[in-house]
């Protein structure tokens, strides 16, 4: 063989493998339909609403707004991304999704063909949900009465492909640290919700310029189109107990007597106000406790 199909030969070994490692598919435990038992359900509603689904999936008119019908149009420097329609309805929504597809979504990014989700869907932060959380919210997503309703597509420049989160996906995983182990269960409940569930970072902590999260400045507060996003960091919240982040929690007053504006204002209203008691002191725990101590 002469040298240069030796070198074609390795080159095609080593792409080969590069592809493989960019895009094999996850492999998924789960398999079936998705549960319908009413505990489950009951669950799942519970993990939807502490999760905000509803403030990016509303319907945005006047016949779906009542839905989790979608189509509210995040605008970012790489596009505009409208959030999908996530009721059961078969044709234009999740009706067709077994419980495998959900796990491969929430955990993995990855759509039921296989293809990538842009990371405006935040299945960077879902990846850490338990298995059991996902199925649950899967449940109670499934129960809900099928609307249909076809979101815009995604508004992206002409750069930008579904193909190239392959890549994104992996350097944002070099970036991604390991969660820390507190020794403290309302903390780490905390840090679960914060972290994962209500994936506040995805809008308090700043990214690079590939849209990366950095986590060395968590929730340091950030832009999202032409909003500021305010910093929740431990600086920020220096001067707050864990009484004045429950309060803010459940009516978004602040320490200061100002209430909170802006998109928050609809994360307190559809999200934060209905957790339950135990679950906004284990959020308050994580910011002001965690924080204070220095992350």
């Amino acid at each position: 063989m002469s040298k240069k199909a030796v070198t074609l030969t390795i080159f095609s070994i080593v792409s080969a493998i590069m592809l493989l490692w960019l895009f094999l598919p996850p492999t998924i435990a789960v398999s079936g339909v998705v549960s319908d038992s009413s505990e489950a359900v009951e669950r799942g509603e519970y993990l939807v609403i502490a999760g905000g689904c509803i403030s990016c999936h509303r319907g945005q008119t006047e016949q779906t707004n009542e839905s989790l019908a979608g189509g509210l149009g995040l605008e970012t420097e790489f596009g505009t991304f409208y959030a999908p329609n996530i009721t059961p309805d078969s044709a234009t929504g999740i009706g067709s999704w077994k419980a495998e597809d959900f796990i491969r979504a929430l955990k993995h990014g990855r759509q039921p063909s296989g293809g990538f989700y842009f990371p405006s869907f935040p299945y960077r932060a879902y990846s850490k949900l338990s298995e059991e959380d996902v199925l649950s919210m899967a449940a109670y997503l499934m129960s809900l009465e099928p609307v249909t309703y076809r979101v815009p597509e995604s508004e992206t420049p002409l750069w930008l492909a579904r193909w190239m989160i392959a890549g994104w996906n992996k350097l944002a995983d070099l970036s991604m640290p390991s969660d820390e182990v507190y020794g403290d269960e309302l903390i780490e409940r905390g840090a679960y919700l914060a972290r994962h569930l209500g994936h506040c970072g995805e809008c308090h902590t700043p990214r690079n310029r590939l849209g990366i999260p950095d986590y060395s400045r968590e929730f340091a507060g950030a832009e999202l189109g032409d909003e500021i996003i305010e910093p929740i960091d431990g600086e920020a919240l220096e001067e707050w107990t864990t009484n004045n982040f429950d309060i803010f929690l459940l009516l978004g007053l602040k320490p200061d007597g100002e209430f909170v504006g802006g998109d928050m204002n609809e994360v307190i209203e559809h999200n934060t106000s209905k957790l339950t008691d135990e679950d906004r002191d284990a959020l308050a725990a994580f910011f002001t406790r965690h924080n204070s101590a220095g992350g």
